[in-house]
């Protein structure tokens, strides 16, 4: 069911042509390259325990690999049963208040060829599919949820943490012997659809990103014109915290994917839901139209967060096999 009004956001040539106002923090690259560096500091091979699963035709294993400050994090890593080369890869990243899920869940693209790495969510995988992998830094007061967690420095940030984990995922399934590294790839929706995007700006020779109606773009306007959560955890927040606007938005400037798009380079495949009150179209393509790489769009004209669901999917497996090829 529709709720609150269609088409709200922009529409046309001026939503396919706007851009953000956001301004890059002039050592977004600095800040970016000392804060992975310092992850890859850690070290540590990824190690994989066999999990028990009733899907007889894929292989699933349990991940835990070093992520920010080398805390532990978590994965699950589908695979066709019996592949017996190097395969390509998909890692994925979950949408907002989700964690990995339980073993069996979600694992179509290693059903379609692919060794498929699901990221967990730090601190999250309470309020959507499960998760396994605590916060061990929580830094400043906040909302309920992740937005505004350690939101007045930079360097707190939860957001920090996260795409730090996400960038790391990737080098741990580079180091994987059943995966060619030259054939990754990265997939999210929503929350997971912003961390694809950040990891696409972080990462090298990805070979292709999948970019679904993402959050945490042109974040600024986001919470401007819409009530929806999560970016609504911000607006409450700055209703109490009167005197900390200027100070939450210069922050999140380093993680809005309006920003960290010119810095990408991989081929990307977007998507939108011009009815969208959790991710408003024009905050997607404040996103898109700053991305640096190769790039396509959908646009799903009747639909709010959801997007294009399955239909989207196989639009997603036809495209990356395309670039594959």
């Amino acid at each position: 069911m529709l709720t609150g009004m269609p088409m709200f956001d922009l529409t046309g040539t001026e939503l396919r042509t706007y851009r953000s106002a956001v301004e890059p923090p002039p050592d977004l690259g600095e800040f970016w390259d000392g804060t992975l560096a310092a992850a890859r500091e850690h070290g540590g091979a990824p190690s994989l325990a066999p999990v028990s699963t009733p899907l007889r035709l894929v292989e699933t294993y349990d991940v835990e690999f070093p992520g920010f400050g080398g805390d532990p994090i978590r994965a699950w890593l589908h695979s066709p049963a019996g592949a017996a080369e190097p395969l390509p890869a998909v890692v994925e990243y979950r949408g907002y208040g989700n964690g990995r899920a339980l073993a069996h869940e979600g694992a179509r693209w290693a059903m379609a060829g692919y060794a498929h790495f699901v990221m967990d969510t730090r601190g999250q995988g309470s309020s959507g599919s499960v998760g396994d992998t605590a916060d061990p830094n929580e830094g400043a007061p906040a909302h309920p949820g992740v937005m505004t967690r350690g939101i007045l420095d930079r360097d707190t940030y939860y957001y920090r943490r996260l795409f730090t984990d996400a960038a790391r995922a990737v080098d741990a399934v580079r180091s994987l012997p059943a995966v060619d590294p030259a054939r990754v790839a990265i997939v999210g929706g929503s929350q997971g659809g912003g961390i694809a995007l950040a990891v696409s700006a972080l990462v090298d020779d990805l070979v292709a990103v999948m970019v679904d109606v993402p959050f945490l773009c042109d974040i600024r306007r986001a919470t401007e014109i819409s009530d929806k959560d999560p970016y609504g955890e911000i607006v409450r927040y700055l209703k109490a915290h009167r005197d900390q606007a200027e100070a939450v938005f210069d922050t999140l400037r380093y993680f809005d994917g309006a920003v960290l798009a010119t810095r990408a380079s991989a081929p990307a495949l977007f998507s939108v839901g011009l009815m969208d009150e959790v991710c408003p179209p024009s905050t997607v393509y404040a996103a898109y139209n700053a991305y640096a790489g190769a790039k396509a769009i959908r646009e799903y004209a009747y639909n709010q967060h959801e997007g294009g669901g399955a239909f989207h999917e196989l639009v997603q497996m036809t495209w990356l096999a395309d670039q594959l090829s």
